[in-house]
């Protein structure tokens, strides 16, 4: 899995490490850290693109954040593409998931997924929702849910 920062730059350690590294960075200097991980997915034409993105949220001090993204050919529902969007955010949380415990940092994943039952992707909600508390992980959806509906969002749009 190829990672970049924002500015465009590529992250060439494994993504634990890169985290890892940044995560020892930020506590050095003495701040607080919260990491939300976040997909969101466009299709354009024949293709489906995915953006997963981790954010670091420094207490009082702004963040940064790691992206990925991914092509595929794929075709999806509406529901099965919301469902991709929470299986790579889990995928990439589960594999995290013992940094932020051992640094004591909160981490929460969100999901492109409105909750008034007006929008199509709210089909998804339930899933998206068991599937994120059942690996025991905090879960947001919108309008709470930046990660995948602001910061990927501007990614693959």
């Amino acid at each position: 899995m190829r990672w970049r920062k924002f500015n465009g730059e590529n992250i060439h350690l494994p993504i634990k490490d890169a985290v890892e590294e940044a995560i020892k960075r930020e506590v050095e200097n003495g701040v607080h850290l919260k990491v939300c991980i976040g997909t969101d997915s466009q299709v354009k034409g024949e293709d489906t693109e995915f953006a997963t993105v981790i954010v670091f949220l420094r207490e009082h001090n702004g963040g940064f954040m790691y992206i990925h993204n991914e092509k595929t050919q794929v075709k999806y529902s509406i529901k099965e593409r919301m469902l991709v969007e929470v299986a790579k955010s889990i995928e990439i949380a589960y594999e995290l998931c013992t940094l932020f415990v051992e640094y004591d940092v909160d981490m929460e994943v969100h999901a492109d997924i409105n909750t008034n039952p007006q929008f199509k992707s709210n089909d998804a909600l339930r899933e998206a929702m068991g599937y994120i508390l059942g690996m025991g992980f905090a879960f947001k959806a919108k309008p709470e849910a930046f990660a995948s509906s602001s910061c990927a969002d501007k990614v693959v749009n």
